[in-house]
């Protein structure tokens, strides 16, 4: 995880975008913002950079690649899996069985979107803190 890399949002909805825009500059974080609106995009740029996101927020309901699809192929690829990029789920809906597929593949939150731009900026604030709080393995080096 690296806490000043790129937030990567997968989100197709132009609406969505536009208020995940103007709370993450309300808000000053000072990550970059990159968005895609499909998953597969979201993959070719993840296996061609080598940024090292902060944190990739997506949707679930995606063209061509779907959320799901996405974090199972970062699951399994082992360049990606060892960047330790939290996946968190960024949605307008949820059913129990897709806050169940989410967590069985290790993703690292589920969150409604909300239904206000207040209500949306409260939950990418704490996202945003807790993430920045956190440590990860890759903050450690081996003991000489």
């Amino acid at each position: 995880m690296n806490k000043n890399g790129p937030v990567i949002i997968i989100e197709d909805d132009e609406d969505d975008k536009v208020i995940l825009t103007e709370v993450f500059e309300k808000l000053k974080h000072r990550n970059k913002i990159i968005f895609f609106n499909t998953g597969q995009k979201a993959l070719d740029f993840l296996l061609t950079t080598n940024e090292i996101p902060f944190i990739i927020l997506s949707d679930i309901n995606l063209p061509i690649l779907t959320g799901f699809e996405l974090r199972n192929k970062l699951r399994v690829d082992a360049q990606l899996a060892i960047r330790c990029i939290p996946y968190l789920y960024l949605s307008t809906s949820a059913t129990p069985q897709m806050i169940i597929d989410a967590y069985s593949a290790s993703s690292q939150g589920f969150f409604m979107k909300g239904n206000t731009f207040e209500e949306v900026e409260k939950t990418i604030g704490l996202i945003m803190d807790y993430w920045k709080q956190c440590t990860a393995p890759v903050h450690y080096t081996k003991a000489a």
